[in-house]
């Protein structure tokens, strides 16, 4: 690497930090030269404006969310569904890691600049259409397996396993406690679980006995009216 391309990797790499940790609008351009450790010619000789920079993170963290974000997390877990549930802990992780004071960077710079940036707005749209994609690819690994029913359609539960997650981290970070997000991946689970049991029990060769279902508690008798 070039000393160029070694300074513009800096900046790009601070202003990833920034953004994360206080936000778009708060972050200045001479806060990522002092981060980056170089001069505010330097940031302007490669990014001549702001949002040019927010551009590039961007495209940054499409880059590395396989080699910094779910390879790490998924390493060793070679069950599908585990692998949803293990990147739920692992943003759960990172709350605990950091206070609270990291939700997700994507999510909170779609609140911050989608109105405003219509190409952040579609770069931040990239970003979350490659967590659909790493998550969809678990789910038709475990339809394709048998473990979930066939008729379940992978990417509306892709949908369903991020807005989880994302309304889930929104929840913590705003209560700063983790009790809305494990009820969240609780009832995730369960979701799941019960998929897991329905392709289960289609599986069955014929002549297998059925499992038992699941009774609710027995209801009181009413009660008789006295006659008069």
């Amino acid at each position: 690497m070039s000393p160029a391309q070694d300074t513009r990797e800096r900046i790009v790499d601070a202003a990833m930090e920034l953004f994360t940790l206080q936000g778009y609008a708060a972050t200045g351009l001479a806060q990522i030269a002092k981060k980056a450790e170089c001069n505010a010619g330097s940031v302007y000789y490669f990014f001549p404006t702001k949002e040019a920079i927010l551009a590039a993170t961007l495209e940054k963290r499409k880059e590395l969310l396989h080699p910094e974000v779910l390879d790490p997390i998924w390493t060793g877990v070679d069950d599908p569904i585990e692998r949803v549930f293990a990147l739920l802990a692992g943003y759960r992780q990172m709350l605990a890691m950091t206070e609270f004071a990291h939700g997700c960077p994507i999510g909170n710079l779609v609140i911050e600049v989608a109105e405003t940036n219509k190409h952040a707005r579609k770069l931040l749209c990239e970003n979350f259409d490659g967590w659909l994609r790493a998550v969809e690819l678990c789910v038709s690994a475990a339809i394709e397996s048998g473990r979930l029913p066939e008729s379940v359609d992978a990417h509306q539960l892709a949908i369903f396993v991020l807005t989880t997650m994302e309304g889930a981290v929104m929840l913590a970070r705003s209560y700063r406690d983790f009790r809305a997000y494990d009820a969240a991946v609780t009832m995730l689970r369960d979701y799941f679980d019960r998929l897991v049991d329905s392709a289960t029990g289609w599986s069955k060769p014929a002549g297998a006995t059925a499992a038992a279902p699941v009774r609710s508690a027995p209801r009181s008798p009413p009660r008789r009216r006295r006659k008069r």
